[in-house]
């Protein structure tokens, strides 16, 4: 059995306290001692915990938008690399128009390009500021990665898209007689 403290013994001697109870009392502290009894967390041990947990799903948070941001880095890096080694050689004197967005622009070209952009072989693209011809291959690898690069692409899908209707078929109808050729210059 453990010794008791003196304050035990007096408590005992006093008729105060039970000889159960004075055993009961040392056996706690030598658990106590030892390390042996579960402890109940503090508060501030909660607080901690909590905060180690905040701390942890913050950093998963900023790890993964740092992976998608050096995903969409590396998306265009690719798609730089393939513009810049399957661009076109622009040449001629001949301005062919294009949308971009909201504004008109222009690019210098010669007839055979011309009529490569007509039936879809060439397709524009943007490269930083300015803008690249690259052939249908190329630009399918590009609208993989990053369909926003491309600009003007005549040749997608021209069966599967639908005529915007102006709600009289008769005036449909009549108008589908005249076709308006895919070259034309304006």
């Amino acid at each position: 059995m453990a010794k008791a403290n003196p304050l035990q013994e007096q408590l005992l001697k006093a008729g105060l306290v039970k000889k159960s109870q004075v055993s009961q009392a040392a056996r706690e502290q030598v658990k106590a001692r030892h390390g042996k009894a579960p402890v109940a967390p503090t508060d501030s041990q909660r607080d901690a915990g909590r905060l180690r947990a905040e701390k942890a799903e913050r950093d998963r948070a900023l790890e993964a938008e740092r992976k998608e941001k050096n995903r969409l880095q590396e998306l265009q890096a690719q798609v730089r690399q393939i513009i810049e080694s399957n661009r076109v050689k622009r040449e001629g004197e001949s301005e062919y128009r294009f949308n971009d967005g909201t504004v008109i622009r222009t690019m210098l070209v010669n007839e055979v390009l011309r009529r490569q952009l007509a039936v879809g072989s060439l397709v524009i693209v943007r490269l930083g500021e300015g803008f690249e011809l690259v052939p249908r291959a190329a630009a399918d690898k590009i609208r993989e990665r990053d369909p926003a690069a491309i600009v003007l692409d005549n040749g997608k899908d021209r069966a599967a898209t639908i005529e915007p209707s102006t709600g009289n078929a008769d005036d449909d109808a009549y108008y589908a007689q005249f076709q308006v050729p895919d070259d034309l210059i304006w």
